[in-house]
């Protein structure tokens, strides 16, 4: 469970894990305690108990000797990524169907609507954030807690991915993003029903969305990374 609620701790726990999602600390940059006890008036005992409660949840690596670092996402790791991404999103949206409370539904429209409110504001972490909690309602209505762990490690990923994909392009009328908001309505309306095999189809669909955009955060220009595959320079 985090840090109990209003405490300093609490502070530097919720703080780190949204700039963690939101890119203010970048993929496996260094987390230097003296700053971190600095920002969040915390000595390094009580710091390093919210350190390892954001390292048990995926958020930070520590290694002996080394520090903490902010969770990389290098070719390899996101090569996990997009394999167990679809098969855990589709399980999640089936179980979701079969296992959703009435309360768990208004609330999953609620973050809904926070997140059309984010489409139309044009706020990019807005828009990724209300994205990952629209996301993490679904896993706990899905009530599965090896499916539950397996997506809230994803999105932690999926998120930090988001800064990218919900940044519209200048110039541009972005049609992914309507489409993402849709596919969200017609999720809801599918747990609603209780149709599982279409929430299972929409997971898919809605995963299929981002892929294309995923893959250009992943491989930068002038790599080819197939999956499965360590990436390689293009030749000349």
């Amino acid at each position: 469970m985090p840090p109990q609620r209003g405490t300093a701790k609490t502070v530097a726990y919720e703080d780190l894990k949204r700039a963690i999602l939101t890119l203010e600390r970048k993929p496996g940059s260094a987390l230097e305690e003296t700053e971190l006890c600095d920002r969040y008036g915390l000595s390094r005992t009580p710091l390093r108990e919210v350190l390892q409660q954001l390292s048990g949840e995926g958020y930070v690596s520590l290694q002996l000797n080394r520090g903490a670092r902010v969770s990389d996402m290098s070719h390899y790791t996101l090569r996990d990524f997009f394999l167990a991404a679809p098969l855990i999103y589709s399980a999640i949206l089936r179980l979701a169907a079969q296992n959703a409370s009435a309360q768990q539904i208004v609330e999953l429209k609620a973050a809904q609507e926070d997140f059309r409110a984010a489409m139309a504001s044009g706020d990019v972490t807005a828009r990724a954030l209300t994205n990952d909690r629209f996301h993490r309602i679904t896993g706990l209505m899905a009530g599965n807690s090896y499916l539950l762990a397996s997506l809230d490690r994803l999105l932690i990923d999926h998120t930090r991915i988001g800064m990218t994909f919900f940044r519209k392009k200048a110039g541009t009328t972005d049609d992914r993003l309507s489409l993402a908001c849709q596919q969200h309505d017609e999720m809801i309306a599918a747990i609603e029903q209780g149709d599982d095999e279409r929430a299972a189809e929409l997971a898919l669909e809605h995963w299929a969305l981002s892929r294309d955009q995923i893959e250009l955060f992943v491989m930068p220009a002038g790599l080819e990374a197939p999956l499965g595959q360590p990436p390689k320079l293009k030749s000349a």
